[in-house]
């Protein structure tokens, strides 16, 4: 698996401030730090919101550049930096010629929906909270073959297609999917044109993960779930082939790879 942790003690005009960062220094992954008596914190010139013991959290787009600079303002008003240097990804990349043209492109008639659909989950992956389950791990959110893969992407007839940008996890029509961590339902609806039933929660400081091709939903907006809960179905709604579930992680409207902190046990038994 890709991953990196990194710990760092810095020595600052006499006392020592410790950087902490775990996680993933690589494209898609999601990275949570630590410092003390810390004021501001920013990666590149983007401001991080910090929590009251003084956590954050970032993350890399799959085909994010490689050199960033975390910067943080302590106490006595002092800025510091820290480069980060992340590593490359290879992505599968699978061309296929012969496809029927509706699987290419949607109709136009579709158009108008699809638009109003997108717009309504980029505001909920827009959701900002000051909950902190983004701290805790994350459990696997429901059995079955891994049958896709972050940052893959196919080329239909020449024409590359939007990278895939979840995990799929494939089974039969109503396998239960449980809640791999706590959070709070910012978004859900049975019938998407392209996702079909999808959920959103929110997991705090700009932290949600998405389920969508969903059969059946169990659980509402605005209603809090815990590690484990019940939340929904497998199911094959949408525009899919079969059934499955495709599993997202995001910082905000940066997209990140479920994988890399997925924990191998099912999120069911962690209650």
């Amino acid at each position: 698996m890709l991953k990196k942790i990194l710990a760092l003690s810095l020595c600052v005009f006499g006392s020592v401030s410790a950087l902490e960062l775990k996680g993933h220094l690589t494209q898609g992954g999601l990275v949570t730090g630590q410092l003390n008596n810390v004021k501001q914190v920013k990666l590149n010139d983007t401001s991080l919101a910090i929590t009251p013991g003084g956590h954050f959290v970032f993350g890399f787009g799959r085909d994010e550049t490689l050199t960033h600079t975390l910067s943080w303002q302590t106490a006595d008003g002092q800025w510091h930096k820290q480069p980060l240097i992340i590593t490359k990804r290879d992505y599968d990349i699978d061309k296929i010629t012969g496809v029927e043209k509706k699987y290419v492109s949607p109709p136009k008639s579709v158009l108008e929906r699809t638009r109003k659909e997108a717009k309504a989950v980029k505001e909920a992956r827009s959701t900002f909270s000051h909950r902190e389950d983004f701290l805790s791990p994350i459990y696997r959110p429901a059995s079955g073959r891994i049958s896709g893969v972050y940052g893959s992407q196919r080329y239909f007839n020449g024409t590359p297609k939007r990278p895939h940008f979840g995990l799929d996890i494939a089974n039969k029509t109503g396998t239960p999917i449980y809640a791999p961590v706590s959070g709070k339902v910012v978004f859900a609806d049975n019938d998407l044109y392209y996702s079909g039933g999808t959920l959103i929660l929110d997991h705090g400081f700009g932290v949600t993960t998405t389920y969508i091709h969903l059969h059946k939903l169990h659980v509402r907006k605005g209603q809090e779930v815990k590690l484990g809960d019940k939340i929904a179905e497998i199911g094959a709604t949408g525009r899919v082939t079969g059934p499955h579930l495709d599993w997202r992680l995001n910082w905000g409207q940066v997209r990140l790879d479920p994988a890399l902190l997925m924990q191998v046990q099912l999120a069911s038994k962690q209650k």
